[in-house]
């Protein structure tokens, strides 16, 4: 009995092994072109994860949300994300009244949503300049959308993901970025307040 365990656990020991080498052969490249990433890419990873963990769902895991005080409505958070957006020189390229789309197609009332776009065409134009792929991202986009239950919140995609998610932006690029996203939560944070 003692010499069939010695012989499992030994058997274990040289399957673990295997596995061990198998996963750093594998690994081993991925691992060194992480490394060339941005340093902050594995913070931003890691609280995706995390999100992503405790939601069980990608957009939950990508997207920054914030509660609108109780009491203001739709028009007030408008109000004050037009103003803030203006304070910050950056333009209102539009909106999608979503929610009165969905009512004129339907006839039936339906909770609010709508969705803004903000662009400093500047910026935009040396982020394509750097990869067209980041004309996916533009303009930036903030949601109101009164939920199940009443309550109006305010969502943008996660520009970390875009700013440190990969090999590092140039110095430049990357500072015009960090302030895009700076004017984004600006927006949206005054906006869920009521704080021109």
């Amino acid at each position: 009995m003692f010499y069939a365990l010695r012989n499992l656990f030994a058997l274990i020991g040289v399957a673990a092994l295997a596995i061990a080498i198998y996963a750093a052969v594998r690994f081993q490249p991925l691992m060194t072109q992480f490394e060339q990433f941005d340093p902050k890419a594995a913070e931003v990873y890691s609280s995706m994860a995390e999100q992503l963990l405790a939601t069980g769902n990608s957009a939950e895991a990508t997207v920054w949300k914030v509660p609108v005080d109780e009491g203001l409505s739709a028009e007030e958070v408008e109000e004050v994300m037009r103003f803030v957006a203006n304070e910050h020189n950056i333009k209102n390229v539009g909106e999608l009244p979503l929610s009165k789309q969905v009512e004129a197609m339907t006839g039936e009332p339906y909770r609010f949503l709508k969705i803004y776009m903000f662009c400093n065409a500047l910026t935009a134009s040396k982020m394509l300049e750097y990869n067209d792929a980041y004309s996916a991202y533009l303009p930036c986009r903030i949601s109101m959308v009164e939920d199940k239950q009443g309550k109006l919140w305010l969502y943008s995609l996660n520009m970390d993901a875009m700013i440190y998610g990969g090999l590092p932006l140039p110095e430049d690029l990357k500072a015009e970025a960090q302030n895009v996203k700076k004017i984004i939560l600006d927006i949206m944070t005054r906006g869920a307040e009521g704080d021109f």
